[in-house]
């Protein structure tokens, strides 16, 4: 039996692709074997059903809250949701539908809080900025590199982070670059200079990986002058 690669894979079996006959992994690169191939999807798969399960769970308790329900109650079952929304872009299979189904849960949820804190102009702006970022991290969160690094049970051992960043798509890492700060970024740069350095000596193909590498370095330089800009605005 040859098994084929999923058309929507989830988060275990696309970190198998990407380590799939990938020098960047050295030692970590895979000849991608069937049985390799069935265990990541099968843990995709269960990790699904989990999904699937929570979601369910969450569906049913969002139709029984009422407006006297406890706020520790709604505000537990918003998390909830802001995880599952996480969940739903690591798991297999098309889930738009099941996302814009999360979304819509926590506008009921997000309206019963805003009900709670009645006048308060506070409350309400805390609430703005709240919707703000979560709608950001939303948007993060549609790069499929991303949400695997994010992944609590992330198959992105610390030794593949890096080539993993080196092989991703130039899209995927200028929305995965913004998960590190300043020094976390540099400590890859050390580590992407050794990397390429052994590559570089037998000869391998890593014209993508340089780029990457230098958008990486790039990204450093713009963080230091957006926190040069900011001290100098504070200042003045």
């Amino acid at each position: 039996m040859i098994l084929q690669p999923s058309e929507n894979p989830g988060s275990h079996e696309r970190h198998l692709q990407r380590r799939y006959n990938n020098i960047l992994f050295e030692e970590r690169q895979v000849a991608m074997t069937q049985d390799e191939q069935m265990e990541a999807q099968q843990k995709d798969h269960d990790t699904l059903l989990e999904f699937m399960r929570e979601f369910q769970q969450a569906l049913e308790d969002t139709v029984k809250l009422k407006p006297t329900s406890d706020s520790d109650v709604v505000l537990k079952l918003k998390e909830q949701l802001d995880k599952l929304y996480e969940a739903s872009c690591i798991v297999p299979d098309e889930q738009k539908e099941t996302q814009e189904a999360i979304k819509k849960l926590l506008t009921i949820i997000m309206a019963s809080i805003r009900t709670g804190a009645g006048n308060d102009p506070t409350a309400h702006k805390e609430l703005d900025q709240e919707e703000t970022a979560r709608h950001a991290h939303f948007e993060l969160l549609q790069s499929s590199l991303v949400a695997d690094l994010l992944n609590p049970a992330s198959p992105i051992i610390k030794t593949d982070l890096l080539p993993t960043l080196l092989s991703a798509a130039k899209e995927d890492l200028a929305f995965a670059v913004q998960l590190f700060d300043n020094t976390q970024l540099k400590l890859l740069i050390e580590e992407g200079t050794a990397l390429l350095s052994r590559l570089a000596k037998h000869e391998v193909e890593i014209k993508e990986a340089v780029e990457n590498f230098l958008f990486i370095e790039g990204y450093i330089e713009y963080l230091k002058l957006s926190e040069s800009e900011a001290i100098s605005s504070n200042a003045s």
